[in-house]
């Protein structure tokens, strides 16, 4: 890259403009190389609210960019940054990389074919109020026991989430778009899942899974996008050998992705891959769709 590079955007939708082009056009060490979307209208107007350019043709900003930024569904993601990764152009992916296994490795191996660095946004390992607490609670170790809820209101009566119209969030649920926010915790803190051993449906879209990981603890996790509105809340416990502890509330998802943003560019000029990478995206996906297998028996 350039001594400033140049990330354009991919996506128009509600997440890309209340997080994505607010951090991209606040950052000091980037230029806002400008917006694509599937509707041409709205690319034009969150590219004119960020003083960036809009572009008709997806091809046009991958060759004005260095990288980009995806705001867009997972499997309308996959095949775009697929493309983006073969025009050389790095990668700073939204969770989950793709809904199927296929779609995540596709992404993870033109990556790799191209030598292009990559990260996934899972917002909590960004966040600098939680960021910092998964890496101590990895390094602190002796945990036997996690629990985990992610309880979201979005398709709830009186909910107002501007999320509540998206297809991919009707069709995939809590387990595949908060899921993977879970899951980018607890694989650091307790190893990788090497089992599921439990996956049941609750009321809604809730489904509740028992994890067992590497490191020999167990883990449960609580999923949801339809809780009641006056129950919606997050959180992770961990138990072992030094207590309980508890995963810190979180704010400003803009500053989170320009965490990201950092993440990105120091993988870019190291070499040296990053945590949240595709290839931990893969993994992600991996074990959703096992998940899911598994729901669906």
């Amino acid at each position: 890259m350039d001594s400033k590079p140049r990330i354009g955007l991919l996506g128009t939708g509600p997440w890309a403009g209340r997080t994505h082009a607010p951090a991209l056009a606040a950052h000091p060490g980037i230029t806002f190389s400008g917006v694509w979307g599937r509707r041409p209208e709205a690319a034009a107007a969150l590219a004119a609210a960020h003083g960036t350019t809009a572009y008709d043709d997806v091809d046009a900003l991958l060759a004005a960019s260095d990288a980009v930024a995806f705001a867009l569904p997972p499997d309308v993601q996959a095949p775009l940054a697929a493309r983006a990764a073969a025009a050389g152009c790095h990668l700073l992916l939204d969770k989950p990389v793709a809904t199927s296994v296929a779609g995540a490795r596709e992404v993870a191996e033109a990556a790799g074919a191209a030598g292009v660095a990559s990260v996934v946004f899972c917002t909590l390992r960004f966040a600098p109020e939680t960021a910092p607490w998964v890496e101590e609670q990895a390094a602190l170790g002796g945990w036997y026991l996690a629990q985990a809820h992610w309880l979201g209101a979005l398709f709830s009566p009186g909910s107002t989430s501007a999320y509540a119209a998206s297809p991919w969030r009707k069709e995939k649920g809590g387990l595949w778009d908060v899921g993977p926010h879970v899951l980018s915790v607890l694989l650091p803190v307790l190893g990788d899942v090497v089992g599921i051993t439990a996956a049941v449906a609750g009321p809604g879209d809730a489904r509740h899974l028992v994890l067992r990981h590497a490191s020999g603890a167990d883990s449960t996790a609580t999923l949801s996008l339809s809780a009641p509105v006056g129950a919606s809340d997050a959180g992770i416990t961990l138990f072992g050998d030094h207590g309980r502890a508890v995963l810190p509330p979180w704010a400003d998802a803009v500053g989170s992705f320009g965490a990201a943003v950092d993440a990105l560019l120091e993988a870019v000029r190291s070499g040296e891959a990053h945590p949240c990478d595709v290839r931990f995206g893969l993994r992600l996906t991996e074990i959703l769709a096992e998940a899911e297998a598994r729901l669906a028996d």
